[in-house]
C-alpha cells in the first residue's frame, strides 16, 4: 500500500512540474493584425489531440480549435506537425476583446490533460510595443538570415530556439550556428534588436524567439538547400577570396543587407551573363539565316545564268542565216546544176571582142533551137 501511493505521489509531482514547466510569453499585437503560435511537444504525444484553449484560469479555459474538431473558425485555425512535433495556431483579424491568456493543451485519455505553453496575448490599437514585418523567414543553407525586431520597451535582449537555449549580450552559438546580437536603428527612428545566423544548417529549421523584457515574438525560420547556381557562385567567391569575413559587430552594421546585396550581385552577375550568351546564340542564328540565304540566292543566280547559256546556244545552232566561215553543208544538187548552166553558157557565150548584131544573135539562136528540135 504504501508503495502505490509513493508512486500516486511521484506521479502527481511529474504533472504538477509539466503544468508548471509550461512557458509564459507575452505578446503584443496590433488591432486587426494576426499571429502565429507555434506549441513543441514531445515525442510521446505525437498521437495525442492537441487543442488550443482560451482562459485567465487553467480550470476555466475554453477550447478555442483542436487537432480533431474543429480544426479552424472564422478567424483562428490550428495544424500539427508530427514531423518537427509542432503544432500551430494562427489568429487573425484580432481584436481588444482578444486580449486573454492562451494555452497550448494536448489531451490525455482517462487522465489530466497537460498544458505545455501559455501565452498573454495583447491587442492593442497603437503600435505594439514589440513586432516583427513577418514571422516566417527562409534562409539558405551554408549562408545567413537576419530578423529584425523592432521595439519600444526596455530590457534585456535575447535570442532563443523554441524549447532551447538562448544568446544574449552581442553573440553566440545556437546549435553550432553563430548568433549575433546588435541595437540598430532605422530612417523612422524605430529601435531594432538585429538578430544574424551565420553558417545556417538544414536543421536550424525550426521555430525561434525574439525577447526584449518581458515581450516575446515567436519567429519560423526555414533553411533550404543550395541550388547548382548558388554552390558554382560561392565556389567562385572562395576562390577570388580564401580569407573568411567575420560577421561586424558593429552597432550600425546590416549583415543581412550585407549578405543580400553580395548574392544580390551574384545573381546580377549570372543574369548577364545567361543575357550575353542569349544575345551570342541569336547573333549566330542570325548569321546562319543570312549565310544560308546568300547561298540560296547565289544557286538560283547561277541556276539562272546557265539555264540562259543554254538557251543562246540552242538559237545560234539554228540560225537561219549562218555566216560564210560557218561548216554548213549543202545540197550538191544546186551547185551541180548552176555548174551546167555555166558550161551552157559559156559554150554560148558570145567572143568578147566581137560586135554582133541583135538581129543576128537573134537569128542564130532560133537556129540553135531548131537544131536541138
Amino acid at each position: 500500500m504504501a508503495l502505490h501511493l509513493s508512486l500516486l505521489l511521484l506521479l502527481l509531482l511529474l504533472l504538477v512540474y509539466r503544468i508548471s514547466a509550461g512557458k509564459v510569453g507575452y505578446v503584443s499585437v496590433q488591432t486587426g493584425g494576426s499571429i502565429t503560435f507555434p506549441c513543441s511537444y514531445d515525442q510521446y504525444y505525437i498521437n495525442h489531440v492537441k487543442y488550443w484553449c482560451k482562459g485567465y484560469r487553467w480550470t476555466h479555459c475554453s477550447s478555442v480549435v483542436r487537432t480533431d474538431h474543429p480544426k479552424s473558425t472564422d478567424r483562428a485555425s490550428i495544424s500539427d506537425d508530427i514531423t518537427q512535433k509542432v503544432f500551430t495556431v494562427i489568429m487573425t483579424d484580432l481584436e481588444p476583446d482578444d486580449s486573454n491568456t492562451y494555452r497550448c493543451v494536448v489531451e490525455i485519455n482517462r487522465g489530466p490533460d497537460i498544458m505545455i505553453q501559455w501565452f498573454y496575448l495583447s491587442v492593442t490599437p497603437g503600435t505594439p510595443e514589440l513586432y516583427v514585418e513577418q514571422q516566417e523567414v527562409t534562409g539558405v543553407e551554408g549562408e545567413s538570415v537576419t530578423v529584425r525586431c523592432y521595439y519600444s520597451n526596455s530590457g534585456d535582449m535575447k535570442w532563443c530556439r523554441m524549447g532551447g537555449d538562448c544568446v544574449s549580450g552581442y553573440s553566440g552559438t545556437l546549435h553550432g550556428t553563430s548568433v549575433t546580437l546588435t541595437r540598430t536603428g532605422d530612417a523612422n527612428n524605430r529601435n531594432a534588436l538585429t538578430v544574424t545566423m551565420s553558417g545556417l544548417k538544414m536543421d536550424n529549421t525550426d521555430w525561434y524567439c525574439c525577447g526584449v523584457g518581458e515581450l516575446e515574438m515567436p519567429i519560423h525560420i526555414t533553411v533550404s538547400q543550395q541550388t547548382a547556381t548558388q554552390r558554382t557562385s560561392k565556389m567562385t567567391s572562395t576562390t577570388q577570396d580564401p580569407t573568411p569575413q567575420q560577421p561586424s559587430a558593429s552597432p550600425t552594421a546590416e549583415p543581412v543587407q550585407t549578405d543580400n546585396t553580395s548574392q544580390g550581385a551574384e545573381g546580377n552577375m549570372e543574369e548577364v551573363h545567361q543575357r550575353s550568351v542569349k544575345v551570342l546564340l541569336i547573333s549566330l542564328g542570325m548569321l546562319v539565316v543570312v549565310t544560308a540565304g546568300i547561298l540560296v540566292t547565289w544557286k538560283m543566280w547561277r541556276r539562272h545564268k546557265d539555264n540562259k547559256a543554254k538557251d543562246q546556244t540552242t538559237n545560234n545552232s539554228v540560225d537561219p542565216f549562218p555566216e560564210a566561215e560557218d561548216d554548213v553543208t549543202y545540197s550538191t544538187v544546186i551547185p551541180q546544176h548552176k555548174t551546167q548552166l555555166k558550161g551552157q553558157t559559156k559554150s554560148a557565150e558570145p567572143d568578147d571582142n566581137v560586135v554582133y548584131s541583135s538581129l543576128a544573135l537573134q537569128v542564130t539562136t532560133q537556129q540553135r533551137a531548131a537544131a536541138q528540135q
